[in-house]
């Protein structure tokens, strides 16, 4: 697969392309994602180790766009003077249109030793922050779905977000989507066995879909084992296409407007 038949252009919402494998040539990594139809990619950061990086590399490659945020998974390699830092990096990042995000942020209870009250602070402030910079959100969340949305509830997205990796319920969908929050899907789809996960996604408005790899994790079928790469966000938008019952050119013409809307992208 990986191969578009069409004129049909996407865009990755979730691409890790500042870590290996891409890193040791990002030139031939974003010239193979190109010719596959990836347009742009959104790339997350993770925290301070790779804010000034990721900016960089956007700078290189027309196409690629970046978020500035704290991962809950990497909260221990910060201190609390991060939240700080972060403000003043947003600040600094005003004047660049490829800053299009605050995030990735979130909520992660799976992380081992898991300090809960520093990740609902922490998250907290990227809300608002987010706010104050009319960004959009990109959360990560793991078994802390009633926190996430009791956060966001209390602190709604102006410019509304994407829940990154979505793998649960219809309900908790909805919940996200009347919250201005959009729903990213990514390599869970292309697997059979992720029969919840595929009904939900074929039941929700289109509009409220974006696609993602979140390369080089979560492999689609058919890759297990490998690094996940953005080119690959054409299984995902064929297997979309396929469970929905809709054309690929369709879901991609869809899911680019969205995507470019949420991040203000230009195309």
């Amino acid at each position: 697969m990986s191969v578009v038949s069409n004129n049909s252009v996407i865009i990755d919402s979730h691409c890790h392309f500042d870590f290996a494998p891409f890193s040791e040539n990002p030139t031939q990594a974003w010239t193979q994602a190109q010719q596959a139809g990836v347009k742009a990619v959104v790339i997350p950061t993770v925290g301070r180790s790779n804010w000034q990086s990721v900016a960089e590399l956007c700078c290189q490659f027309s196409g690629l766009y970046y978020g500035l945020g704290i991962h809950p998974f990497f909260s221990h390699q910060h201190n609390i003077d991060v939240v700080a830092e972060l403000a003043t990096k947003l600040i600094e990042a005003q004047a660049d249109d490829r800053c299009v995000a605050v995030g990735e942020c979130g909520l992660d209870f799976a992380v081992a030793d898991v300090n809960r009250d520093q990740q609902l602070q922490w998250l907290q402030a990227q809300l608002q922050l987010a706010n104050d910079h009319d960004l959009a959100v990109i959360l990560h969340c793991r078994k802390a779905f009633p926190e996430l949305l009791t956060l966001l509830r209390q602190h709604p997205p102006k410019m509304g977000g994407v829940y990154h990796g979505f793998s649960g319920s219809y309900q908790q969908a909805t919940q996200l989507v009347d919250l201005g929050i959009k729903i990213g899907v990514g390599g869970t789809i292309t697997y059979s066995r992720a029969q919840k996960t595929r009904a939900t996604i074929a039941k929700l408005p289109l509009s409220a879909l974006l696609l993602e790899t979140d390369a080089p994790d979560m492999p689609v079928s058919g890759y297990q084992g490998q690094p996940n790469r953005p080119e690959r966000l054409v299984d995902i938008a064929t297997v979309l296409a396929e469970i929905r019952g809709e054309s690929y050119a369709h879901i991609a013409q869809a899911t680019t407007l969205t995507t470019a809307e949420l991040f203000k992208i230009k195309l």
